[in-house]
């Protein structure tokens, strides 16, 4: 169907026209006096998770945004909120991610080429503050960095593996302090993290001002404050923390907003873009990045706590390729496909545990591929009736908010039962003990080893009262464990945290698991080679 202009869009969730800001025909941007103002009604909260995924994905945007047109097409007013797609990924393995087939935001090829600008101001925002502390150095130093402490590397928008590492300062004596830097993508900025957590401009503020930059000798951090950084990168930022509004292929509104990394940071929305659908809307659905064990735990015990939400009904989404892919199966064909599914339902097993000992009890959404046969969908119906959930096949990708409707009517009968979804560890708790609880509890792990440099910083985290802060897991989302080779459920595991870093701005530790990078790289053939454009101006090759 044909894109309805913004201004009617956001008439559709109450919005008059003096409290957008319009980008062109079809986005918006909402002021943000319109987002946190509205109090009179409160909607119900679906957060959309999954299984763990393969390398290209399983479809889980392409259901969040299905099933909020197939709510509407059920006569219930629905807000789905995804994340902003990255440069990076959209070039590299995955392509775009908006969509996909009959189930996607728009415009597609805007939102995943740059939209309304928010990540360049994270970025600039971001490098500003860097450019600030590799000055104040060269200036004298008054703060006392200690060189090889300065933690806050640069950014860039793009899968760059050669930017990993580097050094800056080359060249003479005034161009710099030579010392060891890097780059990381933008969406793992911890300035990412604070738009999306940041409930208005003086939070914005706060949260920015501690981000901390890096140590002195005597391991006193150094802030964004300190370096007089704040005011500036709030500036850059001033308007992209307010949400951006478009719309699915079938008119329903959409806010796109904020794009933190799931296997790094809190892979979901922003704060304020789910306000907003909380009271606008009677259906908000809210992606999460991966799997139950990443985006899913990090919304339950990060998210939801930061903005006070209840979690009313959560879907887990699963395919028969990712379960196969968890049971083993590495070909294309086989005559054992039936065995491999077998072996993989395993891991939708500990995903359905993993929601239920948050308080809520999930829907398991199929997203059916077309090479799927009856026998293999049977087989993953019958595996969630005998462990009492429901379950529905979605073919939103063909049939748009339609191949959703059963997963729709299903979800609205959850969200009535009236569950509370609580998160698994309490914030007063030490940091080992919070990280224990997520291995055991939402991994299902034996243990977990701390490496020499994270002990040391959780003495000096401790010594600093951070240890009250949540915790930020950063691993592979292709296993429950640490390890990417560890398919389907493992058990009898260990996890080993090499590193803890403290995001004071967002609010959280991280702890860094196995060998994840902050700084992707592209593949043998990124998707960036199909792309083109023609003299006319129209762009081909973006999925």
């Amino acid at each position: 169907m044909p894109l309805i202009e913004i201004a009617k869009i956001a008439e559709r969730v109450g919005l008059k026209p003096d409290q957008i800001d319009s980008y062109g025909k079809w986005k918006a941007k909402i002021n943000l006096d319109s987002v946190f103002t509205r109090s009179d009604s409160r909607g119900k909260l679906v957060l959309v998770t999954a299984i763990n995924p393969t390398p290209s994905g399983e479809g889980k945007t392409v259901t969040a945004i299905g099933l909020s047109m197939a709510l509407n097409l059920l006569g219930r007013t629905a807000i789905v909120c995804v994340r902003q797609p990255s440069l990076g990924p959209v070039f590299g393995v995955k392509g775009g991610a908006a969509g996909g087939g009959r189930s996607t935001v728009e415009p597609m090829q805007e939102i995943n080429l740059r939209f309304t600008g928010d990540i360049d101001a994270v970025g600039a925002a971001h490098n500003l503050l860097a450019a600030m502390v590799d000055n104040h150095i060269f200036q004298g130093n008054e703060l006392g960095f200690e060189i090889h402490s300065v933690n806050l590397k640069r950014v860039i928008d793009m899968n760059d593996r050669a930017l990993r590492n580097i050094v800056v300062g080359l060249g003479g004596k005034g161009d710099g302090v030579p010392r060891e830097a890097g780059f990381v993508i933008t969406a793992a900025s911890e300035v990412m993290a604070v738009l999306c957590m940041s409930l208005g401009y003086e939070d914005l503020k706060r949260r920015l001002g501690r981000i901390i930059t890096g140590y002195t000798k005597d391991s006193r951090p150094i802030t964004a404050d300190d370096l007089k950084a704040t005011g500036a990168m709030a500036a850059i930022l001033k308007d992209a923390l307010k949400p951006n509004l478009v719309q699915t292929a079938e008119g329903t509104p959409a806010l796109i907003h904020g794009g933190p990394f799931g296997n790094i940071a809190l892979g979901t929305c922003s704060l304020s873009s789910i306000i907003f659908g909380l009271s606008h809307a009677e259906f908000t659905v809210v992606e999460a990045g991966f799997g139950s064990d990443m985006g899913g735990e990090k919304f339950f015990d990060i998210v939801s706590q930061v903005g006070g939400f209840n979690v009313d009904c959560a879907v887990i989404i699963a395919s028969v390729k990712a379960l196969e892919y968890n049971g083993g199966l590495k070909g294309v064909t086989s005559d054992l496909r039936l065995s491999y599914l077998q072996r993989g339902l395993e891991n939708l097993g500990k995903h359905i545990e993993n929601v239920q000992g948050f308080g809520v009890q999930p829907v398991v959404c199929i997203n059916r591929f077309p090479s799927d046969s009856d026998a293999e969908i049977s087989m993953i119906q019958d595996y969630c009736r005998n462990l009492g959930v429901e379950s529905s096949i979605s073919t939103t990708f063909v049939e748009g908010g339609k191949g959703c409707a059963d997963l729709a009517s299903k979800v609205i009968g959850l969200a009535a039962k009236g569950f509370r979804s609580t998160p698994i560890y309490k914030l007063e708790e030490g940091v080992d003990s919070k990280i224990r609880t997520i291995v055991t509890k939402i991994y299902g792990g034996d243990s977990v080893e701390f490496e020499p440099e994270a002990v040391r910083s959780m003495a000096l985290i401790q010594k600093l009262g951070f240890s009250n802060l949540a915790i930020c897991m950063a691993k592979t989302p292709l296993s429950l464990s640490d390890d990417p080779k560890k398919l389907g459920r493992p058990k009898n595991f260990s996890c080993k945290v090499r590193k803890l870093e403290v995001a004071a701005g967002a609010g959280y530790v991280i702890a860094h698991l196995g060998d994840i990078v902050s700084m992707p790289g592209l593949p043998e053939r990124p998707a960036a080679e199909k792309i083109e454009l023609d003299n006319g101006g129209n762009i081909s090759g973006l999925y």
